[in-house]
């Protein structure tokens, strides 16, 4: 019987203090519904006073729940309620442009910083790729078969004439320029996509890509250089492969990045280590569908119209410097970071 009248009394207690208090809940949260999906014009100047009151309100609501042990289910809605509240009122909000521009100013760069051993690694896997897949090509030319693709290759193999080649390179109109250009933007779009995707196999298979991605790079030069063209074809390629080849380099140093915590977690979980991980390559990544693209109207527009080789290389040259300095010699700190 008196159990019967302690549980009723309780009842009673919280059916009261709902009453008395859930109209400015459900006030609140409408108004805070409002302005996370539209902006704080969406409300009236008085709404916009009575946000803190409500807030004040909902906190008072929450200490009372929490002191008298009231329903764990209002508890629960009350904390959620609240901390809604104050990360809008007290959260830093930032505008979509100020995001933007602390992204490329300061996250994109730090993690490209953070990548940069990896990034390293990446780039002497490209560099044995292309010195083996140079040596192939000079020991055996049948190896330039298996390494280029039908449609990379457009007709042109070792076999090719010193002036079928050159028109290659200095023939602005040409269709195989233009068809060779697109494959090769496409292919290093896939190139990078595929090497940071399938760096949660232990890094393996960017490894692989990387290597054979450099073995194709290798190849290539091989057959201009046996025709006193290598000086020339670095020109060709350099307008827009410094950045191209720099954003493949990242993505496989994001792969890795992401393998290798998978297979070392150190103290974490291998799902922890994947996530924190991933924070880092992911950003990195956004960054990298950037330069690809850079590097797509570089090849649309002046490796099509630009003939001198100097002029190429000095475009070539000036967006690795670029890129260099962008990274990692240009570091702007936010003023809360100091």
């Amino acid at each position: 019987m008196t159990l019967s009248v302690g549980t009723d009394a309780v009842r009673q207690s919280l059916a009261s203090f709902r009453q008395e208090r859930e109209a400015d809940w459900k006030a609140f949260e409408a108004l805070l519904a409002r302005v996370e999906k539209r902006a704080p014009r969406a409300l009236s100047e008085d709404e916009l006073l009575s946000l803190p009151l409500l807030y004040r309100s909902a906190l008072s609501s929450l200490s009372v729940a929490r002191a008298t042990s009231l329903d764990s289910a209002l508890i629960a809605y009350l904390e959620a309620l609240c901390l809604r509240g104050y990360f809008y009122l007290y959260g830093a909000r930032r505008s979509l442009r100020t995001r933007i521009g602390d992204f490329f100013l300061r996250d994109w760069p730090a993690a490209i910083r953070d990548l940069w051993r990896e990034v390293w690694a990446s780039v002497a896997l490209t560099v044995v790729g292309a010195i083996a897949g140079y040596w192939l090509v000079a020991s055996d030319k049948r190896w330039y078969d298996a390494i280029i693709a039908p449609s990379l290759a457009g007709g042109r193999n070792p076999d090719s004439s010193a002036e079928m080649l050159r028109s290659v390179l200095y023939g602005g109109g040409d269709h195989f320029l233009s068809g060779f250009a697109a494959y090769l933007f496409t292919h290093n779009t896939q190139v990078s996509i595929l090497a940071f995707a399938l760096g949660f196999a232990f890094a393996v298979p960017s490894v692989l890509i990387i290597l054979m991605n450099g073995c194709m790079l290798g190849a290539i030069f091989q057959i201009y250089a046996a025709k006193g063209l290598g000086f020339e074809l670095g020109g060709w390629l350099s307008i827009h492969g410094t950045t191209e080849l720099f954003a493949i380099a990242i993505a496989g140093a994001a792969g890795i990045r992401i393998g290798t915590s998978i297979a070392f977690p150190g103290e974490l979980t291998r799902m922890a280590a994947a996530a924190r991980a991933g924070q880092v390559a992911a950003t990195a990544m956004i960054g990298v569908t950037v330069m690809l693209l850079f590097a797509g109207l570089l090849e649309g527009i002046g490796r099509q119209t630009i003939t001198s080789d100097l002029a190429r290389y000095s475009i070539g040259g000036g967006m690795l410097a670029f890129w260099i300095c962008y990274f990692y010699l240009f570091r702007m700190v936010r003023h809360g970071d100091r």
